[in-house]
């Protein structure tokens, strides 16, 4: 066909077809002259990997610091998270650091799971050969604790066989960090140390030439972009050279959060380390997990925060289901808790299991005055934060700074705390109710307790089997242990409770299992409660599907009651909450009125008379809108509901 034959309409569009493609072809030329122009000025060198294998953010921060600190001796890393690499890519790496930590049965988090898998494969196929990473030079330092047995570091000790296996040259023995028994901030300072010593000394054995080293780590040319504070390299000479900028530099050179997240001095230590025999509880790595949840950390193992129900009652608008089952204030009820540790790794954990974990105390211990006197002032700071937010009301806040009731259940297990019998002295003697939380492992602890306003023990399953699967405890005679805390309740004189938490799926079916606990402690109270959904998390499976409806926490406890034969019934409800109260009929109805709320002035007089005294003598009538199947549904009537206007996108 002829351009003559075309029709104008057709002949004016082929040529600007054919004026377009002449444009986009010399537009995508002028691109690549750039683009090679600009990789002229750069260095054939490419940078090594550093990558971070993390359940809840320890690996992450902890690969952060030593890419930090690679930087500031001049040796140029990505940072890599695993789930966004292609691990085919490994054979094409020259110096790999990997920092894994190893979670559940000594299986490796989500964000890792694939690469590990990958490399695990690739090591038992004969397909592959030895020869597949015989260019990369690689190191592990392992995270776990060393409470799970064999299962401690399996991560990181898997990937290190396995790289070897493949071909890899391992210049550093794999490391291993314990998060729980083991000073993990040291022992990766040393680690971080070696590292740079190990690639420095090569860098002098190449005569200074980086690019020696398999083009695995880069020096910073003029065409090269690089954001990382590019100033903070040099030393007062301006010069970097061989010299090792050790850890401890960093706190002057680096940004003021990096200093922060490093361990800046907190009660007079420094990055956790060991003082006068004992380590912190606190590192700076659980520090910034803690503090990144709005956690305000007392001390080295203390913490307190500021609940969500205290800020709703401040503004008038309903209080917790303590409000509702005891009478407690919730405006001026503080949480807080003086061990951040715990035995346990529930699955329903809405810390995210960020708080560490151990069978017995190991850490310095603080002053219990001093606790409590920097929570209350921790707590009121919060408090006086709130003025000026909208809906709080005055008469409230000025109450609120004056905190009557302490919620020793925020995080962790407080009865660990070798002192926690002054330090429930201390609050008593400023007239602050105590209701005390522990996970059912530690049965001489509750023995030894003296009285608190209320003491309660978790009971999150009904079986052996279960309770292991939800709780994941540390202890290998956690049964037992949970057995025996029960029995020790049976001889606490003072207010004592079960507390259920309903996982959906898990525990929900147990109706004659748990009923089969009830002599075992003969707990005055039982509270039922479905499980609180905190988001998608790494460290969990539950999901939106594990939580109960009230309808169905409602069926459970009915069941429950039947099954007690006339024993306990169901004397309150919080809704809101989805939660709901049984109480045990002899001691809290009387004349047909419930008796579940507390005269806390009566409590405290008993606990300063020095005598001994009973549940039943500082009981106090509850509210009939707090009543098992009032209108009100545990909302107090004084109160005023707030319901949030939430716009939905497909909303019309």
């Amino acid at each position: 066909m002829s351009l003559s034959s075309l029709s104008p309409t057709r002949l004016s569009l082929l040529t600007l077809l054919s004026a377009t493609t002449l444009f986009l072809f010399y537009k995508s030329r002028r691109r690549l002259l750039h683009r090679l122009k600009t990789l002229k000025t750069l260095k054939p060198s490419r940078k090594g990997k550093i990558f971070f294998i993390s359940q809840t953010n320890t690996s992450k921060i902890l690969a952060q610091r030593l890419h930090k600190v690679l930087a500031l001796n001049g040796l140029l890393f990505d940072l890599i998270d695993p789930k966004d690499y292609e691990p085919e890519d490994l054979c094409k790496e020259t110096l790999v650091l990997v920092i894994a930590s190893t979670w559940e049965n000594g299986e490796p988090p989500q964000n890792g799971a694939f690469l590990v898998n990958w490399v695990s494969e690739s090591a038992e196929d004969f397909r592959v050969g030895a020869a597949l990473l015989s260019e990369c030079k690689f190191a592990v330092f392992g995270v776990g604790s060393r409470v799970y047995g064999d299962s401690f570091n399996a991560v990181g000790k898997g990937l290190s066989e396995k790289l070897r296996k493949l071909g890899g040259k391992e210049v550093l023995e794999i490391c291993e960090g314990d998060v729980d028994e083991g000073d993990l901030e040291k022992v990766f300072d040393r680690w971080c140390k070696k590292v740079v010593e190990v690639l420095k000394g090569d860098w002098k054995e190449n005569g200074g030439n980086f690019e020696n080293l398999n083009g695995a780590i880069g020096e910073v040319s003029d065409g090269e972009e690089y954001d990382d504070d590019e100033e903070d390299e040099e030393d007062e000479d301006g010069k970097n050279g061989g010299e090792i900028v050790d850890l401890e530099d960093i706190a002057g050179k680096a940004p003021s959060r990096w200093r922060e997240m490093m361990g800046a001095k907190a009660n007079g230590e420094l990055n956790g380390k060991v003082v006068n025999g004992k380590k912190a509880m606190v590192t700076p790595v659980i520090r910034a997990n803690l503090e990144k949840q709005g956690y305000k950390i007392i001390g080295s193992h203390s913490g307190v925060k500021l609940c969500r129900w205290t800020k709703s009652q401040l503004r008038g608008r309903g209080g917790c289901y303590k409000h509702s089952f005891y009478g407690i204030e919730s405006h001026r009820c503080m949480e807080a808790t003086p061990s951040l540790a715990c035995a346990n790794k529930c699955v329903f954990c809405w810390r995210h299991h960020t708080n560490p974990v151990g069978k017995s105390w190991q850490w310095k211990m603080d002053d219990p005055l001093e606790i409590v006197d920097t929570a209350i002032d921790l707590h009121t700071k919060m408090i006086r934060q709130m003025k000026g937010v909208p809906g709080v009301k005055e008469d409230r806040l000025l109450e609120g700074l004056d905190p009557r009731h302490c919620a020793l259940s925020l995080v962790g297990e407080p009865i660990m705390y070798p002192e926690i019998n002054s330090l429930v002295d201390e609050l008593h003697r400023r007239r602050i109710s105590t209701f005390l939380v522990t996970n059912a492992q530690f049965p001489e602890k509750i023995k030894l307790l003296k009285p608190v306003t209320q003491l309660y023990v978790s009971v999150d399953a009904a079986t052996k089997d279960s309770l292991k699967a939800i709780d994941r405890p540390l202890f290998g005679d956690f049964w037992e242990r949970f057995v025996e805390s029960l029995k020790a309740l049976k001889d606490k004189h003072q207010r004592t409770v079960y507390r259920l938490t309903l996982v959906k799926g898990w525990n929900t079916e147990d109706v004659d299992a748990y009923s089969s606990l009830f002599g075992i402690g003969n707990p005055d109270f039982i509270e039922i409660k479905g499980v609180t959904y905190c988001g998608s998390s790494a460290t969990s499976k539950l999901t939106m599907e594990n939580v109960p409806w009230h309808s169905d926490v409602k069926e459970f406890s009915e069941a429950l009651c039947r099954r007690s034969s006339g024993e306990y019934e169901v004397a309150c409800e919080h809704v809101h909450s989805c939660c709901v109260l049984l109480a045990k009929v002899e001691k809290f109805k009387v004349d047909g009125q419930w008796y579940t709320w507390i005269d806390y002035e009566k409590f405290h007089d008993l606990v300063a008379s020095g005598e001994s005294f009973t549940s039943k003598d500082y009981m106090a009538r509850t509210p009939t809108w707090a009543i098992y199947g009032a209108e009100e549904g545990g909302f107090d009537p004084e109160q005023t509901r707030y319901k949030k206007q939430r716009h939905h996108k497909n909303s019309r």
